[in-house]
């Protein structure tokens, strides 16, 4: 019968030297696979540029990076509208909106040369907050104009690309729904500051529109997902638009903007 060494011996000089020179002879092994290339399958292979002229991952996160900037520019732009003198300027800065737009155009006109066109959904988490964003500005710059719901293809002719996914690069219906959702929150922050603008009529309109919004999600079937998620979140914006209406009722200040959308109509 094998007997195992007396626990003196497992820590001898003898034993020790021998472990240090197995991890020695290891870690040459391992420098001389990563040498000659054979440990390269743990590592993940570089990117480089397709047979068909798409560029790699990276060229697409610089196009989406400038595509962010602008975005943000455009928000920017559009936040003005918040402020007290702001809604005097809304055409104003619809109209300087519209033309950051163009140079949005430009940028997505780049993005679809950096892959392939039939790999759309592969490379798609790359550009789809971005492209929720824009969604959410065109949408808000639209309803600013007229106070109509933008349709998923006026926005896709915004923003210069596809409705139809067999076109090509084109706008998905998850990303259009979105952007309507982030409308509806930006709407709800509008109704507050309007009262505080002294304009007690937009409030009522933009009760109207959410109720609307409300209704059409509602006949939509939604996974349990992120655009969910979203959805959620939009009975709050409900209740908070509600609640402004309400304010203005019980200080009989709607009396006023109902008699000044009488007059209009």
């Amino acid at each position: 019968m094998l007997r195992s060494p007396p626990p003196e011996a497992r820590h001898s000089p003898r034993t020790r030297s021998g472990a240090a020179a197995r991890a020695r002879r290891r870690r040459a092994a391992g420098r001389c696979l990563l040498a000659t290339g054979h440990g390269a399958a743990h590592r993940p292979p570089p990117a480089r540029r397709r047979p068909d002229g798409a560029l790699c991952p990276q060229e697409i996160r610089k196009v989406v990076q400038a595509l962010e900037q602008t975005a943000r520019e455009i928000l920017t732009l559009l936040q003005g509208v918040h402020q007290g003198a702001g809604f005097q300027d809304i055409p104003k800065k619809c109209q300087k909106a519209r033309e950051h737009f163009g140079t949005v155009r430009t940028q997505l006109e780049s993005l679809k040369t950096k892959f392939p066109a039939d790999q759309y959904y592969r490379f798609h988490e790359h550009w789809r907050f971005v492209l929720q964003r824009l969604v959410f500005l065109a949408a808000f710059v639209v309803y600013l104009e007229s106070e109509t719901l933008v349709t998923r293809e006026a926005v896709a002719e915004i923003l210069g690309i596809e409705a139809d996914r067999e076109r090509g690069f084109h706008l998905d219906i998850e990303d259009y729904l979105s952007g309507v959702l982030t409308l509806a929150s930006e709407l709800a922050r509008l109704a507050v500051n309007s009262v505080t603008a002294g304009d007690y009529s937009r409030p009522l309109r933009i009760s109207t529109f959410i109720n609307e919004l409300d209704s059409g999600f509602r006949l939509l079937n939604l996974k349990n997902d992120s655009l969910r998620k979203r959805y959620d979140g939009l009975k709050y914006d409900v209740k908070k638009i509600e609640e402004v209406v309400y304010d203005l009722s019980i200080r009989g200040l709607n009396k006023e903007a109902t008699v000044g959308v009488g007059g209009e109509k």
